[in-house]
């Protein structure tokens, strides 16, 4: 018995020794992300940032993971279910000492969403306009201007809270349909490809090309040219994935019309399957 609590003692030690390890390694992690929040207004770094040397991304994603857990156990109690271990949860007097530099350190949706709100926010709070358009606003890396565009036509895809946020804080609201590029059907997208393969074909005399060529169209109104396939600027140029489209349209050359396989015939297409010749 003497030797088994004498065992037992030390083991005890040893937890100890590692517990005591690990609060001054999480003290050590708080005052580095204590240290970025103060210079960035947040503290939602990306997971690749390092600060004098700290990993201070991986350190707080870390964190994340660790209060997501310790919420997970708070979930299984209240449904009184067990609680398999409490190891790697974040402790109440951890989560708030992360609370006290940055509130929403640990969103519910994703962090790098959160990041470009506050990065906006505090935009707005400095007096700057909200930015409508990509590439004129970079603030720490983040596009601003480009993720205000994607939440006005992601709309539909937000939680609720997300857009109460955006209305609320930063006065943002959901694209009117107008705004929105209008949607081309399956024979305008066809149109658009034949048209990209006939000016290939009468600059070049053939449609032999590798699977990743491109070909630009101009004169195509700004917002009309459809899928990620098709992009059209401002001077109403599109870029047209030409080869893959002729690879896709030889593979399903049995599911063509006569009439889109002659369009096609009339260019030379050659339909053989494996590499074009």
């Amino acid at each position: 018995m003497r030797g088994g609590g004498t065992a037992r003692r030390e083991q005890l030690g040893g937890l100890g020794t590692v517990w005591a390890h690990q609060d001054v390694a999480f003290e050590e992690g708080l005052a580095v992300a204590r240290a970025w929040a103060t210079v960035h207004g947040h503290l939602l770094p990306s997971a690749t940032a390092v600060w004098d040397g700290y990993p201070v991304g991986t350190w707080t994603k870390n964190q994340r993971f660790a209060a997501r857990a310790a919420d997970t156990n708070a979930e299984r109690r209240e449904a009184g279910l067990a609680v398999e271990s409490s190891a790697g949860a974040l402790t109440e007097a951890r989560r708030a000492a992360l609370e006290e530099i940055d509130p929403g350190w640990c969103p519910v949706w994703d962090a790098g969403w959160q990041r470009c709100f506050r990065l906006t926010q505090n935009l707005l709070q400095n007096g700057g306009a909200l930015p409508v358009a990509a590439g004129k606003v970079i603030v720490q890396g983040e596009d601003l201007g480009r993720w205000v565009t994607a939440q006005r036509f992601g709309w539909e895809q937000l939680l609720p809270a997300q857009q109460w946020l955006l209305e609320n804080v930063l006065g943002i609201e959901p694209a009117e349909d107008a705004e929105r590029p209008v949607k081309r059907t399956q024979d305008d997208m066809w149109a658009l490809n034949l048209r990209a393969a006939q000016q290939f074909h009468a600059r070049e005399g053939h449609l032999r090309g590798p699977r990743k060529y491109i070909e630009h169209l101009e004169g195509v109104a700004e917002g009309t040219a459809g899928p990620s396939s098709h992009q059209a600027g401002a001077d109403g140029v599109v870029v047209v994935k030409l080869g893959t489209w002729l690879d896709n349209t030889r593979k399903r050359a049995a599911k063509l019309n006569a009439e889109r396989r002659a369009e096609l015939d009339h260019l030379g297409m050659r339909w053989a399957s494996g590499r074009v010749r």
